[in-house]
């Protein structure tokens, strides 16, 4: 990265030289008007006119004569006009570098009555009264510096335009490592078993990338520690819930009964727990398949069963994943929907690039704090207490973690019409 910008800094240094260089060779500085007091006091005698080099006005107030070098060139103009000092005006109108830029042989000023060779340099204004008290004023017609100024701001202008397209791809050259780790983070939130980053380039994004990449791997590694954790114990409550069944045999029948119900619970939470973990860190298999066609033997099985469940129409759908694990996601949601609402309306089709399973039902829905909630393992609404409807809350949070280990991304909203609605999202 440092790399990089130290390039881009030194790509910047060349292009202002050259930059420079250009202006220098193709918008030079106008030279500019060089006259001799005598010629500007023959101007205004209009005597030795200089055809074209002057332009003549009478004006009432000529601007003043500043201190400074114009003072002492008045001194000489008026002694070669041969006028008092008060008769004669000189002011400069250029910006300074064309004041002091050429001096020529000017007089100084202890000698300024005495030289008529000094050089007025630039855009100037010289007057003399005449003799009906009105002044009459000369200028040197204008020397190019307007004309220039025009054509160095249009040379700044095409020399931005020339310059923002390699401005824009050296930015994005310096960005690019910046945007591959935010599309790394963002993989890795959709997918905690994605590939890694390649180790490449300079050291600093060698370096960033192998931090990324270990990350990655801890975070996996303490969550399927944890997910592991709670498969194996919910395996080994299987042997004394089996041994505690045996037992109930010689029971009286009215502690059998309830004992009974509640081994029945606990071996379902059980199977339910060694599912979650079985699809949260099980290996799978993955092939091109069609959600419709799964869609469809997940109906029929419940249709079957006499369940309330509608598949809409639409086109096919193609998807790489895996059958099994897919197919218990469609199997969790709409036992979901059928469990809390007794119907469920299944939809499959494509929207921006991806495909999308909709599960919805027509059920009380749920409050807006719970919905970014019923994904979490052992969740259950307030809702959903009762033991004989309600579940272990598993089940959701299997569909999340199978999704993701997909790429994609599973969420639950309240319908406007009544229900809710829960839309998964795989990539094509």
């Amino acid at each position: 990265m440092l790399t990089r910008v130290l390039a881009v800094l030194l790509a910047a240094v060349v292009a202002v030289q050259l930059a420079n260089f250009a202006l220098l060779q193709f918008v030079p500085l106008p030279r500019p008007p060089l006259f001799t007091v005598a010629q500007v006091a023959a101007a205004l005698r209009g005597g030795e006119k200089a055809p074209g080099a002057f332009h003549f006005r009478v004006t009432d107030a000529p601007e003043p004569t500043r201190p400074g070098r114009a003072t002492w060139l008045a001194a000489a103009l008026a002694r070669d006009l041969g006028v008092s000092r008060d008769a004669v005006r000189l002011a400069f109108t250029d910006p300074p570098m064309f004041r002091h830029g050429v001096a020529g042989g000017a007089a100084r000023p202890h000698d300024a009555g005495e030289n008529r060779d000094a050089v007025l340099v630039g855009d100037f204004s010289a007057a003399f009264r005449r003799g009906d008290g009105r002044w009459l004023a000369v200028a040197p017609v204008r020397s190019g510096l307007d004309a220039w100024r025009v054509r160095l701001l249009l040379f700044l202008l095409a020399s931005l335009v020339t310059v923002a397209p390699f401005a824009w791809l050296l930015a994005r050259w310096v960005a690019r490592p910046v945007a591959l780790f935010a599309n790394a983070a963002e993989r890795i939130g959709r997918d905690p078993h994605t590939a890694p980053l390649a180790v490449s380039g300079p050291a600093e994004i060698a370096h960033a990338a192998r931090a990324m990449n270990e990350m990655q791997t801890r975070l996996n590694r303490y969550v399927d520690d944890r997910t592991v954790m709670i498969g194996a114990i919910a395996h080994d409550l299987r042997t004394p819930l089996m041994r505690l069944a045996l037992r109930l045999e010689h029971a009286p029948e009215a502690l059998r009964r309830g004992v009974e119900r509640d081994v029945a619970d606990m071996q379902a939470m059980i199977a339910a727990t060694t599912d979650y973990v079985r699809g949260a860190t099980g290996p799978s298999t993955r092939r091109r398949l069609e959600l419709r066609a799964l869609a469809e033997s997940a109906v029929d099985g419940l249709l079957d069963r006499g369940a309330q469940v509608v598949l809409l129409p639409g086109p096919p759908v193609v998807v790489e994943g895996d059958p099994v694990s897919l197919r218990a996601v469609l199997d969790n949601l709409l036992t979901n929907a059928l469990r809390y609402a007794g119907d469920a309306e299944v939809s499959i089709a494509r929207d921006r690039g991806l495909a999308t399973i909709d599960v919805r039902d027509h059920g009380p829905g749920l409050p807006d704090a719970d919905l970014d909630r019923v994904f979490e393992p052992f969740f259950r609404s307030e809702q959903s207490r009762n033991k004989d409807t309600g579940g272990i809350g598993l089940g959701l949070a299997s569909v999340r973690a199978l999704v993701h280990l997909h790429g994609g991304t599973a969420r639950i909203v309240n319908h406007p019409d009544g229900g809710l609605l829960a839309r998964v999202e795989l990539p094509l």
